[in-house]
């Protein structure tokens, strides 16, 4: 494996992070609108137990990075500092909004559970820290997504570039110009 491009641990864990976080973009957006019942009752479970992974997911690829460090970027100038300023603030969101959705639903009087495992809460029913945590949660994620948009956008560029920016991140099969 070159140096130029990611080790495949730090692929899969990109790409795995990536599925993740975008289902939960889309379920996060349309369990909102489900009548209250079961169905929302199992969607918003399912996407509690998906934070609490992108969570776990964002901390295994930190501790990754500091032991392994990032090929150095292809880009340039601006490009390099918005490349590397835009991956700062992604790591930060994907810490920063499942981090703020656990504690909006600590301060709640119901149970936590990651994939039917109870986990322990970090406070106790109070409905003003629930909504200020929610309303951190629904900030951060709103954040992401522009800063998300902003990440395809810069692929799509180099994609189109065909300069091996993009190469650097697909696993070695699909990595062939």
């Amino acid at each position: 494996m070159s140096a130029q491009r990611y080790t495949l641990p730090a692929i899969l864990l990109h790409w795995v992070q990536a599925i993740v976080v975008l289902w939960l973009l889309w379920l996060g957006w349309t369990m909102i609108d489900l009548p209250k019942g079961a169905e929302r009752t199992a969607a918003y479970g399912l996407h509690k137990s998906l934070g609490l992974l992108a969570l776990l997911l964002v901390v295994i690829r930190l501790v990754w990075r500091r032991g392994h460090s990032a090929p150095p970027t292809l880009a340039i100038g601006w490009e390099a500092s918005l490349a590397t300023a835009t991956h700062h603030m992604l790591y930060a969101f994907l810490f920063l909004a499942p981090l703020a959705g656990y504690l909006a639903s600590s301060f709640t009087p119901y149970a936590i559970k990651f994939f039917g495992i109870e986990l322990p809460k970090a406070g106790w029913p109070d409905e003003s820290l629930n909504s200020l945590f929610k309303l951190l949660h629904v900030t951060f994620v709103w954040a992401g997504a522009v800063l998300i948009a902003l990440h395809i956008a810069g692929a799509l560029k180099h994609a189109l570039k065909r300069d091996g920016t993009v190469q650097r991140m697909l696993p070695g099969g699909l990595s062939k110009k």
